[in-house]
């Protein structure tokens, strides 16, 4: 917290640059990729999603090869080029930024498992967020968990900011940062931190016995083996996943009493805790960001600050768009037209101002921060920075 986001990001660009594999005389792996695989929308299998056609064509690719610099100039340098069969595109950039919209598509979309909507999005609380998926996890899974991360690592060297939307536990656990068992849960799980709080708020038994009764009307409970027609819970709870598991051993054979209930609490909190860590998927997530850069650089930032280097921001800035517009021959900033272009993008809803960028430059979001803002016109740009804006083509109109 001691030093500025700016300043972070200049040693970590430094250490971008530093960590470079792949040199000028080494061509760019390719990949190709069949666009009718995913027609129609609705993916029909996961294997022929953008994310694990790439994912199998990139297994056999040396890490090493997808460390390159730094984006900037017109067409940079990206991890990989993309053809898409039977389409002509000019240029690699266009198509790499289309791959990686696609693939944060896919990946928040019931294409793919390795993600899952937070529960509290279910009661309109943190609604649209993601966590990674609290489950076993086969070795083809772990790959995936794997290749996830390298895209994270990409995404940071060519500065195309993924539309994604994680919950800040996810940044906390990527960086190392402890999760809160209050905060975090709350934001993950209101449901359960709410059934956790009447637990441990309970002022003696009979609270006790109406609160099992509630839960009873809701189907999580059973009679109390001793008085048949007293409800009680038992130690068994949801992950969230849906399965029931047991909250410890022989959990579905003890029932919850007045002696115990802080222990039954503390072990549903404890389950959601774990689950929301993914201690297995986090680690193979770590260890495909580690292999494009280097986990060192982790270390100074804060869970939002990644989550800024690697998403941007949801919301598109227009000022900044206007400070990194370029006119070409013949047209100023003092045109009709062009007064007209920008006061119409005021109007724009966010939503429809991300459609606008998608439609400019094939990514929904744009980088907040530019190395150009510090230097001259001269400097690097990254795209999209500069829009450009240009004049017809024709003499007439």
């Amino acid at each position: 917290g001691l030093i500025f986001y700016d300043t972070k990001v200049t040693v970590m660009n430094r250490v971008l640059n530093a960590t470079v594999q792949r040199t000028a005389d080494h061509a760019a792996p390719e990949i190709t990729l069949d666009p009718l695989e995913i027609v129609g929308g609705e993916i029909r299998s996961s294997e022929n999603s953008y994310f694990c056609q790439a994912a199998r064509q990139l297994a056999c690719v040396p890490s090493s090869q997808l460390c390159v610099k730094l984006a900037s100039g017109g067409d940079p340098t990206y991890a990989f080029n993309i053809r898409f069969t039977g389409e002509e595109v000019h240029g690699t950039s266009g198509s790499f930024r289309h791959f990686l919209w696609q693939v944060c598509k896919e990946l928040q979309s019931s294409s793919l498992s390795l993600l899952l909507l937070c529960p509290s999005s279910a009661v309109n609380k943190n609604k649209g967020k993601y966590i990674l998926t609290p489950s076993p996890i086969t070795y083809a899974e772990e790959q995936l968990f794997h290749f996830f991360g390298q895209l994270l690592g990409i995404a940071i060297r060519a500065d195309v900011p993924l539309p994604l939307d994680l919950l800040p536990s996810f940044w906390k656990t990527l960086v190392g940062e402890p999760l809160d068992p209050d905060v975090d849960l709350q934001e993950a799980d209101i449901l359960t931190y709410n059934y956790v709080k009447k637990f441990e708020n309970i002022n003696d038994e009979t609270e006790l016995e109406a609160l099992c009764a509630e839960i009873a009307s809701q189907h999580l409970a059973t009679e109390s083996p001793d008085c048949p027609n007293k409800p009680c819970c038992k130690f068994t709870y949801l992950t969230m996943t849906g399965e029931e598991v047991e909250l410890c051993p022989r959990g579905r054979h003890i029932p919850v009493g007045w002696e115990n209930k802080d222990v039954y609490a503390a072990a549903i909190r404890s389950l959601r805790m774990r689950e929301l860590q993914t201690p297995e998927c986090m680690t193979a997530v770590r260890a495909g960001l580690g292999s494009i850069i280097p986990l060192q650089l982790l270390t100074t930032l804060t869970p939002l600050e990644m989550e800024l280097r690697t998403c941007g921001l949801p919301y598109i800035n227009l000022e900044f768009l206007k400070a990194h517009t370029m006119y070409q021959v013949g047209l100023m900033e003092t045109d009709q037209h062009i007064e007209f272009f920008w006061s119409a993008l005021e109007m724009f809803t966010q939503e429809e101002l991300c459609k606008f960028i998608k439609f400019a430059c094939n990514q929904e979001r744009i980088p907040f921060t530019c190395p150009c803002k510090d230097g001259g016109p001269d400097t690097a740009h990254v795209p999209p920075y500069p829009m450009k804006i240009a004049p017809p083509d024709g003499a007439a109109g």
